[in-house]
């Protein structure tokens, strides 16, 4: 009797403990970045991050010098021990073009049977981002994601990543009527939210769908060079409070937001066209990389 009362009273400790964690601090935290060059930094080991998110191209395994790219960051991932999250998009030699659903999943084929490592997908990058050539093709992602599934069923694969641009409820229920079930993982990109220090299109995307909301990129905007200006503050110091913001308000504001990726490792110089690095392209840390390694210490606590 004795045992059965200290086994009980320990579940029943540690279940509380549980309880009493909040949200914010049992979401994984990942960070996004292109650069191989990212798994080395001791900054980056010292931290222990387990997970990075690369963007592909839909037929980067047609491009040698591509697939050569995407062998580089594979390698510094399995290396650091850290389980990728490889989302497709555009190509990168002709960026309107779409593939059928066949010509994807031949693609998907291709790109898993170089990597059968890997087990975490998202379907497309900013699908309604009307800069991507899916903007108005929400019925023929969800026919890529269906492909996905069907290819991998044992891998965890994200509906789409969408854009907190108006467009983005729409879209996702276009989505949804057109695959026919509901996803149980959707990726966001919550700039816009985490920038403006506001919550609305998060909280828009977990009142539309019943699945998990991953953001997938999220950051706080340093400098960016790009035609499309949606108005947006930019600085270090902006950014520092947009960390502040997204770790503070978004991401304990449901259960739902499972993981967060922050973007981006390490800038890489003026010509960026967008910069929301933890670090400047000569590798000093900024204000918004003391926030970040502080939630990322937090997680790693007994």
């Amino acid at each position: 009797m004795t045992r059965l009362l200290a086994t009980v009273t320990a579940v029943l400790v540690c279940a509380a403990a549980a309880a009493s964690t909040p949200a914010h601090a049992r979401a994984v935290i990942g960070v996004g970045d292109q650069k191989a060059s990212m798994f080395d930094d001791p900054r980056f080991r010292e931290l222990g991050i387990r997970h990075a998110r690369l963007s592909v191209a839909w037929d980067a395994m047609a491009y040698p010098w591509q697939v050569q790219e995407i062998d580089d960051w594979m390698a510094g991932a399995r290396r650091a021990g850290v389980e990728p999250l490889v989302t497709f998009g555009h190509s990168r030699t002709v960026r309107r073009s779409l593939p059928s659903p066949s010509r994807f999943k031949y693609e998907f084929r291709r790109f898993r049977a170089r990597y059968p490592w890997v087990e975490t997908y998202a379907t497309w990058n900013e699908a309604n981002h009307c800069g991507e050539p899916t903007c108005h093709r929400p019925a023929l992602v969800a026919a890529y994601y269906k492909a996905m599934r069907r290819e991998c069923r044992g891998c965890t694969i994200l509906a789409a990543e969408l854009l907190d641009m108006p467009n983005m409820v729409a879209w996702a229920r276009s989505f949804r009527k057109a695959a026919k079930q509901e996803p149980p993982y959707w990726g966001l990109h919550n700039y816009i939210d985490a920038n403006r220090f506001r919550t609305t299109s998060t909280r828009a995307l977990l009142d539309t769908v019943k699945g998990d909301v991953w953001l997938t990129e999220v950051g706080g905007l340093v400098r960016r060079r790009t035609r499309v200006r949606v108005p947006l503050h930019e600085s270090p110091a902006h950014a520092i409070r947009a960390m502040r913001w997204l770790f503070r308000e978004i991401v304990p504001m449901d259960p739902r937001i499972t993981h967060v990726f922050v973007y981006h490792w390490r800038a890489s110089g003026p010509r960026d066209t967008w910069d929301s690095a933890l670090f400047t392209p000569g590798g000093r840390p900024r204000g918004s990389f003391r926030i970040f390694q502080r939630e990322v210490l937090q997680r790693r606590r007994p």
